[in-house]
């Protein structure tokens, strides 16, 4: 009987090739079959202007697409997969926690997820997938494959992802409660103390090394002095010998042999003792080159400490400042760089009428004035949701999905009415107006935070009256234990810890 063993890490190799075969192959087979989709589904960029970085993608559920805005409009959109019944892709607000060129499935039979960007750390993503024309993910937004690498090469974490039931649009907003910038840490002070920080880790290194160079220089001196310590010590113990050898001669040749030996010793024992005491006299200088080097070296590590945290801490302060305020909680939270910096009670005025959800998001700075656009979420059909699904799901399969995408725009007198309910304290305002630069956000909504929230991310909002699937069989029991000041039960990689099942797909 013969007996064949395959290696499990070439065996999931070959696996992976495989699955990427397969899913090379029906990415080809989709996109045959979806040749007479209607041309508004296609991926489109705008020709009119250059496209400028990425500010906030938002994803339309209804009608299975993703767009991707600038600072002055729509750059990209592409036709999307969202999750099916029963594991839909929750709507709400997240942003990019995470990027991965590379990515496998440690949920579902390692699958291949190109060009990967997470938006839950429990496995709400972008990635590249096949798209059939309909809903039928586990919960994840697939995009196309080249669109997906186009998207992942332009943008950065923290970029805004919009969830939306239906398909809005951003609209630009003025209002006072907006924040307008004021004076506060600049580029040009970031970038210098980042030059600063860089200085000081070059002379931290070069201290190192000297110190290090110093030690080794006083170790070769150590050896030379216990060199000539033991050399001296075997002369005079020749020189006791001879001196007991002239004691007991007996004929006056060998008293006169002794005594030459002894002249001999002495000499040797006088020559290596100048030896031993140029050796110290070489020695000691060198043991202070040691402690002065290594005080240098302790000083400069601790300056480069202080500079690199000088410059991080200014870097942070330059980060977009996101601020979210729940009708639900009757709180303000604001995030920078990914982690909570505050949480304050704030009024609002009839707290329980509903405010709904928006997005306010700094799109760039004209001059001293920030430019402000906003994204309402407007909810779903709550009557005939489930209809209209299993409708989009069928015209799909069907191929006959020809019905017009229909983009809302957002009502600005709604958002404003929104903003007049809210009351924050005029040294919060202070505070977040000199941390507010393009890319940051205010949310507000009549939700809570999501358990989604946590360590290494920014808001997560999910609405509450949308199906959230694809989310819930993503829990692992025991639920996430996530609050806005403490970590889930499994901390994300920017914790620099990972629980034993890790971020999951």
């Amino acid at each position: 009987m013969n007996s064949y063993f395959v290696s499990t890490k070439h065996k999931q190799t070959g696996l992976r090739v495989a699955r990427l075969a397969l899913a090379s192959l029906t990415a080809l087979v989709a996109a045959k079959d979806l040749t007479c989709a209607a041309n508004l589904r296609n991926e489109q960029s705008v020709e009119s202007r250059p496209a400028g970085e990425p500010m906030m993608a938002i994803i339309a559920l209804r009608d299975q697409q993703i767009t991707i805005y600038d600072a002055k409009g729509w750059i990209m959109r592409a036709p999307v997969s969202s999750g099916q019944t029963g594991r839909e892709t929750p709507a709400g607000i997240f942003t990019v926690l995470q990027k991965e060129a590379e990515h496998y499935s440690n949920m579902y039979d390692d699958a291949y997820m190109p060009h990967m960007q997470r938006l839950t750390w429990s496995g709400i993503a972008l990635h590249g997938g096949p798209l059939p024309g309909y809903p039928a993910s586990h919960g994840c937004i697939r995009m196309p494959y080249d669109f997906a690498e186009r998207l992942f090469d332009a943008t950065k974490l923290g970029m805004r992802v919009i969830v939306a039931p239906v398909n809005v649009a951003p609209a630009a907003i003025e209002h006072p409660a907006l924040f307008q910038p004021k004076v506060g840490p600049s580029a040009a002070a970031a970038a210098a103390a980042a030059a600063e920080a860089e200085n000081a880790a070059s002379n931290a290194d070069q201290a190192r090394a000297a110190a290090m160079t110093a030690a080794r220089e006083s170790a070769v001196a150590i050896a030379s002095v216990r060199k000539a310590e033991m050399l001296k010590q075997k002369a005079q113990t020749q020189l006791t010998a001879t001196e007991n050898a002239i004691a007991a001669a007996i004929s006056p040749e060998a008293k006169e042999q002794a005594e030459d030996a002894k002249a001999k010793a002495t000499a040797l024992v006088a020559e290596l003792e100048a030896q031993l005491g140029a050796a110290k006299a070489e020695l000691q200088p060198k043991l202070d080159a040691v402690a002065a080097a290594r005080e240098a070296a302790s000083a400069a590590e601790l300056a480069r400490v202080a500079a690199t945290e000088a410059a991080r801490k200014l870097a942070r302060n330059l980060a977009p400042v996101s601020a979210f305020i729940s009708r639900k909680t009757q709180r303000l939270y604001i995030r920078q760089g990914f982690q909570p910096i505050l949480d304050l009670p704030i009024t609002i005025q009839d707290a329980d009428r509903p405010i709904g959800t928006h997005i306010f998001t700094a799109m760039e700075r004209t001059g001293a004035a920030m430019q402000w656009s906003v994204v309402s979420l407007l909810p779903g059909h709550p009557d005939n949701g489930a209809e209209e699904r299993d409708t989009i799901v069928r015209k799909g399969r069907d191929r006959h999905l020809d019905r017009r995408l229909e983009v809302i725009s957002t009502d600005v007198n709604e958002a404003k009415a929104a903003l007049d309910r809210i009351t924050i304290p005029q040294d919060t305002v202070d505070r977040i107006a000199e941390m507010v630069s393009p890319r940051s956000s205010l949310i507000i909504s009549d939700e809570a935070l999501s358990p989604e929230t946590g360590n290494g991310t920014e808001f997560v909002v999910v609405l509450s009256g949308e199906p959230q699937g694809g989310l819930k069989h993503r829990r692992r029991e025991p639920q996430m234990d996530v609050r806005y000041d403490r970590m889930p039960y499994w901390r994300s990689p920017f914790a620099g810890q990972y629980s034993p099942w890790g971020p999951r797909f």
